[in-house]
């Protein structure tokens, strides 16, 4: 039943990012029937996945309404990132209806649990670190390319949008959505409904299905480091750094 609940989470998030009214409508059908069927403790995390989606509908709504005014692209994009708050606002609304406390790892990281790989034990600080070096060094290729003037301009919107991206996302994805649904079923079903269907939520801003999936890799690693260090402060700072090199780089604007 988990298995079918993911795949109806994830055919919405696509449905809804192609506008496709006729297949989201049959999704959402879908998530009432199982709604029926299934027991108290599915039935929340049911009611979490399909709070998420109303949630979402309503993000792509403001956002074509803000598309269009006579605005510049960098407003729309900020705009964009900050209407995210409706998808909080559904999850967090389902989370009260059932009386469930909202948690989503505020803790100060804890950096002794080693991530442990088949044949080798990794330290969790040295992974994260490496992991944005490696990161850095792969965008610096890219931003070496632009000229100062291109990198002054966008210095703004850089800041506001990679801070805004990197805190709303994770709160949503490593934050609410991975605690609820680890406490309700497992780590790793709330590990795969949390990567994927954050790779996932980057066709709505235009990102194809293969880079969108690619994506879904960087949110087990986030997921990781957040799981690891009990916190959600890491997978923030990574994601920024990720934010910053993606807009410099001209994938963003």
């Amino acid at each position: 039943m988990l298995i079918i609940m993911a795949a109806l989470f994830f055919l919405g998030i696509t449905s809804i990012s192609y506008q496709q009214v006729g297949f989201s409508l049959l999704v959402f059908m879908g998530f009432v029937i199982l709604l029926l069927l299934v027991d108290k403790e599915k039935r929340f995390v049911q009611s979490l996945l399909l709070a998420f989606l109303i949630g979402f509908v309503i993000f792509m709504v403001s956002n074509d309404f803000v598309g269009t005014m006579n605005i510049s692209k960098e407003i729309k994009i900020i705009l964009n990132r900050l209407f995210l708050v409706f998808i909080i606002i559904g999850i967090v609304s389902n989370l009260l209806l059932f009386s469930k406390k909202v948690t989503w790892y505020n803790n100060k990281p804890d950096w002794k649990n080693p991530i442990v790989l088949p044949f080798h034990k990794v330290n969790t600080f040295w992974f994260w670190l490496i992991g944005i070096i490696v990161n850095v060094i792969i965008y610096v290729f890219f931003i070496a390319q632009k000229d100062i003037e291109y990198i002054q301009t966008l210095f703004l919107f850089c800041l506001f949008f990679s801070i805004i991206n990197a805190v709303f996302e994770e709160f949503i994805w490593r934050g609410i959505l991975l605690s609820a649904l680890q406490e309700h079923t497992s780590t790793g079903f709330a590990v795969f409904v949390t990567s994927v269907g954050f790779g996932l939520l980057h066709l709505s801003i235009g990102f194809s299905i293969f880079l969108s999936l690619l994506i879904s890799v960087a949110g087990v690693i986030y997921a990781l480091i957040t799981l690891k260090t009990n916190s959600i402060y890491p997978s923030i700072v990574f994601h920024i750094v990720i934010n910053i090199g993606m807009v410099y780089s001209g994938f963003i604007i």
